[in-house]
């Protein structure tokens, strides 16, 4: 579509001019169209407060999960702050903009016949990758699900964001088996997982199945573990021995004693030659075959082929590579997306289009092989990822915890997410069934906003409000002591958060740590970027000073500039 420049000022046109000079010769180029949330944070900033109506307590005490209800872009500028390289993985599976009518942008459905509509899903979704790759760990993975109507503008903006060379791989799942029927395209059964890491430092984790589901043969040594029978002399590509190469050798082997040496000279000499005749190469180099003997690690079979070489591979006892095609049943998002949601929720048709648990639990282990990764989801839905890492800890006893971020859009965050969430922790019924709940704990935010303008009085009512982005970023939920001008939490692995509101607060705060023997982080509310140190000078060696509102205002610049 043409700009008309007629009606345009000399200032209109000249920062217009400068505009186009800026622009990148290569790459994704789009009209980054405003938006209002974002919009927003040029006037307000976000914060949280809780709804303690909706928190769910069991007896695990140490693993609390979270859920954001609000706005996805104010819920992660409020983790830049709690979260800032926190984050192990983070699992999105955003809108898919086909111009169906099923996102909206400024509280606008965009539908196929939206000039925009590419640009506004690049610059949404822009704005909350940028917002996301802070968050990740110095090895943190995100993974975005996605199906053809952007998968070509969503890889492009996650090369620029992320980096070309922190591209991981694309994985094709198997979605839909049946295929979705078009009367002009084909059939897709598939749609992508695309997986970036922050830095070079990442990378993708060995998926590991029980030994009875390998389609390989395994046997069990005298130390019980498994390992396969593999042939020494390699094969394939690069397997041909050249003039000089330093893997065609002789090897040695004793028929009475088994053993085999290069360096002993045994009655019988084996080369690794193939069924042709063809000279080939060994798998190991000279200088360890003496040694793997010792250990039993190699041995000689009498082939029909004659005396084969022999030894033991372990390596896909620890897992395997991912690959690029996931074909498994399990990964069916009718079968196991929309029938599994109904029946923990007790109802059909509530959410369309669920992802199965299973698909989601592979891209997150895929993602991290940590069994205490924190994952974020922040178009968390109907909280497929909620359960995926459930079913990950359930499977391995990992003690994972996720966060999830959903606006409450026809109440999904209400009746569906949290429903989900509270039911899988809880344990429910369904068709006179029973299905035990999987343990864990949940706190639950809505966004809010303060005033952004830096005066004395929005400075104090930000402190006030920061309370639960607190406790969110040093994980204490549980209140000890709460007087009017301090309090002070903890959490079950004996951590302490002190807050204090006002200097009225200094003196009875000292007072009351005296019979708190652990360090404490304090924040400290100030004015400035002091946190009031020359107070607690003799509490210097249990307390760890932070001023407030400093800290978060820094941020919110930082992230809201321009």
């Amino acid at each position: 579509m043409k700009t008309n420049y007629s009606g345009w000022s000399k200032d209109e046109l000249i920062k217009e001019l400068e505009k186009i000079g800026k622009r990148k010769k290569y790459g994704l180029v789009w009209d980054d169209k405003p938006e209002e949330v974002a919009e927003i944070c040029k006037v307000k900033f976000p914060v949280l407060k809780e709804d303690v109506n909706r928190e769910i307590k069991t007896d695990d005490k140490d693993l609390t999960n979270i859920m954001i209800e609000g706005d996805n872009y104010h819920a992660l500028s409020v983790l830049n702050y709690t979260h800032k390289e926190s984050i192990d993985v983070i699992y999105i599976d955003p809108p898919y903009n086909t111009g169906a009518r099923d996102w909206k942008y400024n509280n606008n459905f965009v539908d196929a016949e939206d000039p925009y509509r590419h640009s506004k899903w690049i610059a949404f979704m822009n704005k909350r990758l940028k917002l996301a790759k802070n968050l990740l760990t110095e090895k943190g993975i995100i993974c975005v699900t996605i199906d053809d109507y952007e998968l070509p503008r969503l890889w492009m903006l996650m090369e620029e964001i992320f980096g070309e060379n922190n591209y991981l791989g694309t994985a094709a799942i198997r979605i839909n088996p049946g295929g979705r029927k078009s009367k002009r395209k084909l059939a897709a059964q598939h749609e992508y997982a695309l997986f970036f890491s922050r830095t070079s430092k990442a990378k993708v984790s060995p998926i590991v199945k029980p030994i009875e589901e390998k389609t390989h043969k395994y046997l069990k040594d005298q130390d019980g573990e498994y390992y396969e029978e593999r042939n020494l002399r390699k094969e394939g590509a690069d397997s041909l021995a050249k003039d000089g190469s330093n893997r065609y050798y002789e090897i040695y082997y004793d028929p009475d004693t088994g053993k085999l040496s290069t360096k002993e000279k045994y009655p019988v000499s084996i080369k690794p030659i193939d069924t042709k005749g063809k000279k080939r190469i060994w798998r190991r180099d000279k200088s360890v075959i003496d040694d793997m003997s010792a250990k039993g690690e190699v041995f000689v079979k009498n082939t029909k082929f004659g005396l084969q070489i022999y030894f033991k591979f372990k390596g896909g006892t620890s897992g395997e590579t991912p690959k690029s095609f996931w074909a498994d049943k399990e990964f069916s998002a009718g079968e196991h997306g929309t029938q599994m949601l109904n029946k923990i929720l007790g109802e059909g048709e509530i959410f369309p289009f669920p992802k199965s648990p299973y698909a989601t639990a592979r891209c997150i282990e895929v993602a991290s092989s940590k069994k205490d990764a924190i994952v974020l989801d922040f178009f968390a839905g109907s909280g497929t990822t909620a359960q995926s890492t459930m079913l990950l800890n359930k499977k391995d006893g990992g003690r994972r915890k996720f966060i999830l971020c959903t606006n409450n859009e026809n109440g999904i965050a209400e009746n569906v997410c949290y429903i989900r969430v509270k039911n899988l922790i809880e344990g429910y019924s369904y068709n006179e069934n029973s299905y035990q709940g999987m343990g864990g704990n949940l706190k639950y935010y809505l966004t809010d906003t303060v005033d952004a303008v830096a005066t004395d009085k929005n400075k104090e009512n930000l402190v006030i409000k920061s309370t639960e982005m607190l406790c969110l970023k040093e994980d204490c939920f549980n209140l000890i002591k709460k007087e009017k001008y301090f309090k002070i939490f903890n959490n079950a692995n004996e951590r302490y958060l002190g807050i204090i509101f006002d200097e009225e607060g200094f003196e009875p705060f000292k007072k009351e740590i005296k019979n708190i023997d652990k360090k404490i982080n304090l924040y400290v509310f100030s004015l400035d970027e002091s946190a009031h140190e020359e107070e607690f000078e003799d509490f210097s060696k249990q307390l760890e000073l932070k001023p407030i509102p400093a800290a978060i205002l820094n941020v919110y610049r930082r992230i809201f500039k321009g």
